[in-house]
């Protein structure tokens, strides 16, 4: 799992959705690889619960966040040229401000998240548990860095991945830091 700093790479996306029984401010779902509704039908409330988990679980502020559900081909673009690694990755977070802190009175776009199928649904496998359930902690774990958290440390590494186990037992997952889980950068 990994981070970018740059500005995000990807413009507004298309199918906004919010969702009304949270504080969320937004998120923009731009469904970019087919597979991914072919393997979860309910794939836009798996999002919007992720999200909200996230939120909850680290206070981050409000605005929206650009959602791309893309494939490996896409990820491994931004890979090469955000942070100069050609190989695709899980997931890529591109926040959009600086220490995680926008004005509470402007409404913000937090950044994007990006998250590669091909390499979601093989870890998803090999660590055994369900897609839906990978990809609720993916985007946990890209919101959490849109909001300022990193795992460069392991003191860092520590805190980020209790916030993801806070927000993904809200959601009733299993920690997946229990279990043997392929090496994230």
């Amino acid at each position: 799992m990994a981070a970018a700093s740059d500005d995000g790479p990807l413009g507004a996306s298309s199918d906004t959705t919010s969702d009304s029984s949270s504080d969320i401010s937004g998120i923009a779902l731009d469904l970019r690889a087919p597979p991914w509704a072919a393997a979860l039908p309910d794939i836009e409330p798996v999002c919007r619960r992720a999200v909200a988990a996230a939120r909850k679980a680290a206070a981050v502020p409000a605005g929206e966040i650009s959602l791309v559900l893309a494939d490996d081909a896409f990820i491994r673009v931004l890979n090469r040229d955000h942070r100069g690694k050609d190989r695709a990755t899980d997931v890529l977070s591109f926040p959009l401000i600086e220490d995680g802190a926008p004005d509470p009175e402007t409404p913000v776009l937090l950044g994007d998240v990006v998250v590669a199928y091909e390499t979601a649904a093989r870890d998803a496998e090999t660590a055994g548990v369900r897609l839906a359930d990978h990809l609720a902690h993916l985007i946990i774990h890209g919101v959490l860095h849109l909001a300022g958290h990193d795992h460069v440390d392991n003191a860092e590494a520590e805190a980020m991945e209790g916030l993801e186990r806070a927000a993904l037992a809200t959601l009733g997952i299993a920690d997946p830091y229990s279990v043997i889980a392929p090496a994230a950068e």
